[in-house]
C-alpha cells in the first residue's frame, strides 16, 4: 500500500478578534481610503438591513433574510471585482451588490415584491439574488463558460452558505468548474446555521473548503469576521482564474447573528449562549478597532460615517414606498421574449378582470 495523494487546508487571518494584527498584512492595506471605503460599506450594510428589519415588521416589505454579522464576507469579495467580472449572489450578498452599484432601493423592491428589483441600472450584468438554495452556482458556471469561450479575462463569484454546500448543485458545479478549468471562485459563507440545521448535522467533512479537492480544486478556509482575509484570498483566486489558472474554493468562517429570516425564529434552537460569543467576533467592530490602532479612525470620522448611512438608507426608502404598484400581469412580462399562446391568454384575461 502507497499514499498517492495528500490535501491540507490553509486558514487566512489577518486581525483577530480585538482587531489585533496577528500575520503581516498585505502592501493593499496601506490604502487607506480603500480601507475607509469597505468599513463604510459594512456600516451601510448593517443599516440598511436593520431598516429592512424594521420595514417588513411593520408590514412594508416581504419576508427579508438578514445579513447581520456576515458584512466582511460581502464586502470583502465584492470589492475584489473588476467592471467586467460578474457576481452570482444568493440572498446575504447585499454587500457586494452596492460595491458594484446595485442601488438599496432596488433592493428594497427586490424583497418588496417588485421585480423590476432586480433590473439594476448601474451593472445589469450581475445576476438577480437566487432564493432557491445552491442553484446559483449552476448559473455561475455557465456564465464563466461563456468567458472561457470568448477568450475574456474576466471571472465570476458566486457565494452559497453552508447548507447550499451540501446540495447536489454545488457538487456538480465544482466539478464541472473543475473538468473544465473555469474562471469562477466559489465562496462558501459557513454562517455555521442552515436555517434551523447546525453546521455539524449537515456534514461530518472537517470543514466545507476540503470539499474542492473532490472536484481537483484548491481548497481554503478564512476568518470571514476579517475583511482583510477574505478580501486577500479572494483577490489571489480572482487573479488565478483570469490567468486561466482555474477555480477555487473558499469557505468563510462567520456566525449568523440574526434569524434566518423575519420569518423565522432562532431563539428557539440557538444554543444559550452562542451569541454571546459570536458577538465578541463580529466584524465590524473588529475593523473599527484595528484602524483606530493604525491612526485611520477615530470618533469623528465614525459618526460621520453613520450620518452618512442612515442619511443614504432614508432616501433609499424613500425611493422604495414612492415606486409605483406593478401591474398583476406584469409577472409575465419577463418570463419569454414571445409569450406562449397559453400563458398569452392567461395574462389577457388577468388584465381583463383587473381593469
Amino acid at each position: 500500500m502507497k499514499n498517492i495523494a495528500n490535501f491540507s487546508v490553509d486558514y487566512t487571518q489577518f486581525l483577530n478578534e480585538q482587531g489585533d494584527i496577528v500575520a503581516e498584512l498585505p502592501d493593499w492595506t496601506d490604502d487607506v481610503d480603500f480601507l475607509h471605503r469597505a468599513y463604510a460599506m459594512m456600516r451601510l450594510v448593517r443599516c440598511f438591513d436593520d431598516k429592512a428589519i424594521k420595514l417588513q415588521r411593520t408590514g412594508k416589505l416581504g419576508t427579508f433574510p438578514s445579513t447581520l454579522g456576515q458584512e466582511a464576507i460581502s464586502v470583502g469579495y465584492g470589492s475584489t471585482t473588476d467592471e467586467g467580472d460578474v457576481i452570482a449572489p444568493y440572498y446575504r450578498d447585499y454587500g457586494a451588490q452596492f460595491w458594484r452599484g446595485v442601488q438599496p432601493a432596488e433592493i428594497y423592491r427586490y424583497w418588496g415584491g417588485n421585480e423590476m428589483g432586480n433590473c439594476y441600472a448601474n451593472n445589469p450584468m450581475d445576476l438577480p439574488i437566487s432564493v432557491p438554495i445552491g442553484s446559483q452556482v449552476l448559473h455561475a458556471v455557465g456564465v464563466a463558460k461563456a468567458f472561457q469561450y470568448r477568450k475574456q479575462q474576466q471571472a465570476v463569484i458566486t457565494t452559497v452558505g453552508d447548507g447550499g454546500a451540501s446540495e447536489g448543485d454545488f457538487y456538480e458545479a465544482i466539478n464541472v468548474a473543475g473538468a473544465w478549468n473555469l474562471p469562477v471562485v466559489f465562496i462558501i459563507n459557513n454562517n455555521q446555521w442552515a436555517i434551523s440545521v447546525p453546521r455539524e448535522a449537515q456534514s461530518s467533512c472537517e470543514t466545507l473548503a476540503q470539499k474542492a479537492f473532490s472536484a481537483g480544486l484548491p481548497g481554503e478556509q478564512v476568518d470571514g469576521n476579517d475583511f482583510i482575509a477574505v478580501h486577500h484570498s479572494v483577490k489571489q483566486a480572482m487573479a488565478r482564474a483570469k490567468r486561466g489558472e482555474g477555480a477555487s474554493v473558499i469557505e468563510a468562517i462567520t456566525y449568523r447573528l440574526c434569524d434566518h429570516t423575519t420569518a423565522d425564529d432562532a431563539s428557539r434552537y440557538y444554543p444559550e449562549g452562542a451569541l454571546d460569543d459570536a458577538w465578541k467576533k463580529e466584524p465590524i467592530e473588529r475593523m473599527r478597532k484595528f484602524m483606530i490602532s493604525q491612526g485611520h479612525w477615530d470618533n469623528e470620522k465614525e459618526q460621520a460615517c453613520l450620518a452618512t448611512c442612515k442619511q443614504q438608507v432614508n432616501d433609499a426608502v424613500e425611493a422604495y414606498l414612492k415606486t409605483p404598484v406593478q401591474a398583476p400581469e406584469s409577472m409575465f412580462d419577463n418570463l419569454y421574449a414571445t409569450l406562449p399562446a397559453a400563458l398569452a391568454e392567461q395574462r389577457q384575461q388577468l388584465i381583463e378582470e383587473n381593469p
